[in-house]
């Protein structure tokens, strides 16, 4: 076994996909992990597992702060490896889900701009997204950016290239 992007063997890690809304972390999540023949988790997905409601509807009842809390609380308590984990947007704002995902293996984050982002995203209500109040979709995605950035260990340019190009970036990226 290798060593990896981090020094873990391959066997020992996952690669965690952070990034916007619309960005493509579910979709590149589930081919990285065929390409790899890992297992893949969406953080989103299991979310609502546990809760056995839709993430709109959790936001709706638990409030922007538990929701967040929740969110933590889910990939925080994750006991992964080799496997590929698709997160929720909105995972950067938890310090302990943003260190778990690093002390697993490398972070990826998948960037899109402002543009594709606004049209990707549309009702925020729809998809769940995390709007703080006062702040606009323009403004979350201002904020958010610079967290993307400083807790990734690579970033890949998500929008305007195919599925299998990105998934092609990440594999070359994350290489020992």
């Amino acid at each position: 076994m290798q060593p990896s992007l981090l020094g873990r063997t391959s066997d020992e890690r996952c690669v965690s996909l952070i990034g916007m809304a619309g960005a493509g972390k579910s979709t590149l999540a589930a081919l990285l992990a065929r390409r790899l023949g890992w297992a893949c988790l969406d953080t989103d997905r299991l979310i609502e597992a546990t809760c056995g409601a839709r993430l709109a509807d959790l936001l709706a009842r638990l409030g922007l702060e538990a929701f967040l809390r929740l969110e933590e609380d889910v990939v925080a308590g994750l006991s992964v490896r080799r496997c590929v984990v698709a997160t929720g947007g909105s995972v950067i704002y938890g310090p302990r889900a943003v260190a778990r995902l690093k002390a697993s293996g490398p972070v990826v984050h998948l960037d899109i701009d402002l543009p594709t982002f606004l049209a990707r995203v549309g009702d925020p209500g729809e998809r769940a997204f995390v709007v703080p109040k006062g702040l606009t979709l323009a403004g979350v995605y201002a904020e958010r950016q610079p967290l993307y950035a400083a807790a990734a260990d690579l970033t890949v340019v998500s929008c305007g290239v195919p599925p299998d190009a990105c998934v092609e970036q990440i594999l070359q990226g994350i290489k020992p």
